[in-house]
């Protein structure tokens, strides 16, 4: 019997450039992990999904931390900035996905009960607006935008031709499949025939669509 493993893995798609990396620790041996999505779930209903275990730690607490510390050093430098990179939370922090769907949410809220920001005249929110926008545009723009520079990271690790061949790369390959839905006939592409389906309380299972291009 082999013994259960702490390792850091990458979740890769046949399909599409999509990409997830991840930590896991097992209850046994080689069980069966997929990691786990939330906002990007979708993507692993609807594509086949590849793993790759990229390194193994020690069954320890200090393993664990190990691990948790190696994952974050390889979403950092895309994180917010790959859109193929389908990590939504990295070293405590959330993407910006997430973020703006949660914001919507809550500001709603506020909204309705005229609470924050909301219970302001527009005279205040607009002197509360030049305020911020002269000390925080200045002082955090520079400093978070001179940092990823000087250390090459993120959008600054890769040259201009680099992201622009990666960017055209990846949506031709995204566009150009062609879905249909086996119930209603619907034609879209991946994420398109998903919301179709869901919207309609359609079974989203990999049996109920045919890719046709």
């Amino acid at each position: 019997m082999y013994s259960p493993r702490i390792y850091l893995y990458k979740i890769t798609f046949e399909e599409v450039p999509y990409y997830y990396y991840g930590v896991h620790k097992e209850k046994r041996f080689d069980e069966k992990y997929w990691g786990s999505p939330y906002t990007h779930k979708w993507c692993w209903d609807f594509y086949i999904p590849k793993k790759q275990i990229l390194e193994i730690f020690d069954y320890t607490d200090e393993g664990w931390w190990e691990a948790q510390e190696v994952e974050r050093r390889l979403i950092r430098p895309v994180f917010n900035t790959d859109k193929w990179c389908l990590n939504e939370s990295c070293g405590g922090i959330i993407s910006l996905e997430v973020y703006r769907k949660t914001g919507i949410k809550n500001s709603r809220k506020l909204i309705e009960e005229k609470r924050g920001i909301f219970s302001l005249t527009k005279e205040e929110l607009s002197e509360l607006g030049k305020k911020g926008g002269v000390i925080g545009g200045k002082k955090g723009g520079k400093i978070s935008g001179q940092k990823t520079y000087e250390q090459g990271i993120g959008i600054h690790g890769q040259s201009k031709e680099k992201m622009t061949e990666n960017g055209k790369k990846g949506v031709k390959i995204v566009n150009s499949q062609k879905w249909m839905c086996l119930e209603t006939g619907y034609v879209s592409t991946a994420a398109g025939i998903v919301s179709h389906q869901k919207g309609r309380r359609i079974d989203t299972s990999k049996s109920n669509r045919k890719r046709i291009s």
